[in-house]
């Protein structure tokens, strides 16, 4: 919208780089562009302001396809007034000379002619178009057919518009169709997790059975080792008794042997004593027998009275020895009645 300001019987109007001026003043065209701002007498002037950017129609509305299923359509058109003059000349792009405001609806007017022509196009190809097709596919047909459609209508270059693009954001059928098409694909999809969460569980089952196997395995791996060991402890443990027998027979045999050269040694030793024994026991004898002999041949040649002399004298030395003696009365007499007896001549 234009903004124009008042002084004293004059307007000012200015405009916007995407809003193309027309003034008329008397009939003639004093200025014609966008973004013009020049002073206007209200009473004699004409005022267009036709807008010349990029503008977006967002327009939904319902179609039928071949089997009979209502759908909606979502879909958006982009377009420009590409000729200012011809949109001014065959619609009403009128401004108000006091506030700006356009005096009719001329987008209203442009939207609706839009609208019912895509409308039109969409309902023709949707037509003859089943439900799972134009839900498929039908997005890209219906685009093309809208904006091939657009760029033969012959109304839209006759007031100055050009189409830029089309668009089409959906194609839906109604809840109740649409909640039906939804479930065998609900079904499936189901389905297929289902059969994924079979698939993992089994996977699980498979690896903790692979698991399990391995555990197995390594228990078997180490009971077998074990038993090596075992039998290598058992192999050590024998051959150190073996070695041990062994050493012990050597030394018991090396001790049997030195036992046997002791002993061996000791009975020599104890026949050589026992010889030099007997040599001396027969020497002592021999010596014995001859002092005997002498003694005998001695005593042979003496007196008897000195023989009892010798014998008391032998007696005496061979009797113990008496420290003291003690005499009674009774002795002492006998005694001293022998020795005054005497002799008797």
């Amino acid at each position: 919208m234009a903004d124009i300001t008042r002084r004293l019987g004059w307007r000012h109007l200015r405009s916007t780089p995407t809003a193309h001026i027309r003034h008329h003043r008397d009939g003639k065209l004093v200025h014609d562009g966008p973004g013009l701002g020049f002073w206007f007498r209200p009473l004699t002037a004409a005022l267009s302001e036709v807008p010349v950017e990029d503008r977006e129609l967002a327009m939904t509305f319902r179609a039928r396809t071949a089997d009979f299923q209502d759908i909606s359509v979502q879909a958006t058109v982009t377009y420009r007034i590409g000729d200012p003059a011809l949109a001014a000349a065959r619609l009403d792009f009128s401004v108000d000379p006091d506030t700006g405001a356009w005096r009719g609806a001329p987008l209203e007017h442009l939207g609706t002619l839009l609208t019912e022509t895509a409308q039109q196009h969409a309902l023709a190809v949707l037509a003859r178009t089943s439900l799972s097709a134009a839900l498929v596919d039908g997005v890209a047909a219906v685009r093309d057919r809208i904006a091939a459609g657009l760029g033969t209508e012959p109304r839209l270059p006759a007031i100055g518009l050009e189409v830029v693009a089309v668009r089409v954001m959906a194609l839906r059928p109604e809840a109740e169709v649409e909640r039906a098409l939804r479930t065998p694909a609900r079904e499936l999809i189901q389905q297929e997790a289902d059969r994924a969460t079979y698939e993992r569980r089994a996977v699980a089952v498979e690896r903790e059975r692979a698991i399990a196997e391995n555990e197995l395995a390594s228990q078997i791996e180490l009971a077998r080792r074990e038993e090596r060991l075992v039998e290598q402890r058992g192999a050590n443990t024998r051959r150190e008794a073996e070695e041990g027998a062994t050493a012990d027979q050597v030394r018991a045999q090396a001790e049997a042997a030195r036992t046997v050269k002791l002993a061996e040694a000791e009975a020599a030793r104890s026949v050589a004593l026992a010889r030099a024994e007997a040599q001396a026991t027969r020497e002592v004898g021999e010596a014995r027998a001859e002092a005997q002999a002498a003694w005998l041949r001695v005593h042979g040649d003496a007196d008897v009275a000195m023989l009892h002399a010798l014998t008391g004298t032998r007696l005496a030395e061979n009797l113990p020895r008496i420290d003291s003696v003690t005499l009674s009365p009774d002795v002492l007499t006998g005694l001293l009645a022998r020795l005054g007896s005497g002799p008797r001549g």
